[in-house]
C-alpha cells in the first residue's frame, strides 16, 4: 500500500508539472498583449526561462543528494504553483522577465526532483514503471490545453485563472506529499563532487538524452510548419500533425513500461528509436498531408518511452549521487529540447526543411545503436 500511494503521489507531481507549464503556454498570447512584448522579445524571455531551468536542475540535483528527493519535490511543487501567478500579474517586460526567471528555476528543480522520486519508487517496485510517470506529465499538459482553452473562450480574467490554478497546485502538492517515499539522504552532509564523476557512461546517457529530446523539440516546433509550408496543408490540418504526435506519445508512455519489463530497456530503445527514425523519415518523404500526419504519429510512438529509460539509468548509477547524475542527464537533454528547433531553423537557411530533418533522424539511429552500452545493468 505505501508503494501504491507513493506511485500515485508521484503521478500527481508529474501531472502538476505538465499542467502548470501548459497553463503558461496557452496564455502566452494574452500575456504578450498585457506586457507589450513582441515575438522577438518572447524569444529572449523563453531563453531566459530555459537558462534558469537549467540552473534549477543542477541546484535541485545537489539538494536531492543532501536531503532526499521528497522535501525537494514538495518545495519545488509549492514554488512552481506559486510562480504561476507571476506571468499573470506582470504588466511590463521587466516584470515578466523576473516572473519567468522564477518560474523556470522552479520548473527545473521539480523536473529533477520528481524524476528522482520516480526512480526511487521504480527501484522499490523492482520493475519498470518510469514511462508512466512521464505519461502523466503529458496528460497534465493536455488538461491545461483543454481547461485553459475553455476559460480563454469564456473571456475569463487571466489573473483569476492562473491564480486559481496556482491555489489548486498548492493543494495538490500538500495532499500528494503525504504519499511520497521518505528516503533518507545517502550522500554525506558535505557533498564531494568526486562521488559523482563524469564517467563515460554518464556522458553517453547525456548525449543520447540530448539527441532524442532534440528530436522531440523538432516535433513540437516544426511538425505543423512542415505540413503547412512543405505540403500546403491548411492551418487546421497542419495542427493535426502535432496532435497526432502528442496523442501517440502519451498513449505509448502508458504502455512502454510493460514492454520494457519483458525485453529490457536497451532492447526497447533499440527498437523504438528505429521506429522514431522511420516515422520522421516518412514524414519528410510524405507526398500528402495525411500521410505525413500518420508519419508524425509513428514518430511519437518511437520517441515516447526512450528518454525515461535514460533518466532511470542515470538515477541508478549511484544512489548516493542520484540527484546529481539525474540533473546532468536531464539538464543535457533539456539543452537538446531547446536546441532542436533552433538547429532546424538555422539549417533551413541552406537546405529544405525536410532535408534538415536528417539531423533528428540520424540522432534516433545513433540512440538505437548506442542504447545497449548506455543502458547496461549496473552491478550491485
Amino acid at each position: 500500500m505505501p508503494l501504491t500511494r507513493a506511485r500515485r503521489s508521484t503521478f500527481a507531481f508529474f501531472a502538476l508539472n505538465g499542467f502548470s507549464l501548459g497553463m503558461w503556454v496557452v496564455h502566452i498570447p494574452e500575456i504578450l498583449d498585457r506586457t507589450g512584448a513582441d515575438k522577438a522579445t518572447l524569444g529572449y524571455l523563453l531563453l531566459l526561462m530555459g537558462g534558469t531551468a537549467l540552473v534549477g536542475m543542477q541546484v535541485g540535483g545537489r539538494l536531492i543528494d543532501k536531503v532526499g528527493s521528497r522535501p525537494v519535490t514538495v518545495a519545488a511543487g509549492l514554488a512552481l504553483s506559486a510562480a504561476l501567478i507571476g506571468p499573470a500579474v506582470a504588466t511590463s517586460v521587466t516584470a515578466l522577465a523576473v516572473a519567468l526567471g522564477v518560474f523556470g528555476a522552479a520548473n527545473g528543480i521539480i523536473d529533477v526532483a520528481q524524476n528522482a522520486q520516480a526512480v526511487e519508487v521504480e527501484r522499490a517496485y523492482g520493475r519498470p514503471i518510469i514511462s508512466a510517470f512521464h505519461a502523466f506529465f503529458s496528460l497534465g499538459g493536455l488538461a491545461a490545453s483543454l481547461v485553459g482553452g475553455v476559460l480563454i473562450a469564456a473571456d475569463a480574467d487571466i489573473r483569476l485563472t492562473l491564480g486559481v490554478a496556482a491555489i489548486a497546485g498548492i493543494v495538490v502538492t500538500l495532499v500528494a506529499r503525504l504519499g511520497l517515499l521518505r528516503s533518507a539522504p545517502v550522500a554525506p552532509a558535505q557533498a564531494d563532487v568526486k562521488r559523482a564523476p563524469w564517467t563515460g557512461r554518464v556522458i553517453l546517457l547525456s548525449l543520447l538524452a540530448f539527441v532524442l529530446l532534440l528530436s522531440e523539440g523538432v516535433a513540437y516546433d516544426w511538425s505543423t510548419v512542415h505540413l503547412h509550408d512543405s505540403l500546403d496543408a491548411s492551418k487546421t490540418v497542419a495542427a493535426w500533425a502535432f496532435g497526432a504526435f502528442s496523442v501517440t506519445m502519451t498513449a505509448v508512455r502508458l504502455l512502454a513500461d510493460r514492454i520494457v519489463g519483458r525485453i529490457g530497456a536497451a532492447a526497447y530503445v533499440q527498437r523504438a528509436a528505429l521506429v522514431g527514425a522511420v516515422g520522421l523519415l516518412g514524414a519528410a518523404l510524405a507526398p500528402t498531408p495525411w500521410v505525413a500526419i500518420v508519419a508524425w504519429a509513428v514518430f511519437g510512438i518511437g520517441l515516447a518511452g526512450c528518454v525515461p529509460q535514460f533518466f532511470s539509468a542515470a538515477g541508478n548509477i549511484d544512489p548516493a549521487a542520484s540527484g546529481t547524475y539525474l540533473a546532468r542527464v536531464t539538464g543535457t537533454g533539456y539543452l537538446g529540447l531547446l536546441a532542436g528547433p533552433a538547429v532546424i531553423g538555422i539549417l533551413t537557411n541552406w537546405v529544405s526543411l525536410t532535408t534538415a530533418f536528417a539531423v533528428p533522424v540520424i540522432g534516433c539511429l545513433l540512440a538505437g545503436l548506442l542504447a545497449p552500452r548506455a543502458l547496461r545493468k549496473v552491478a550491485g
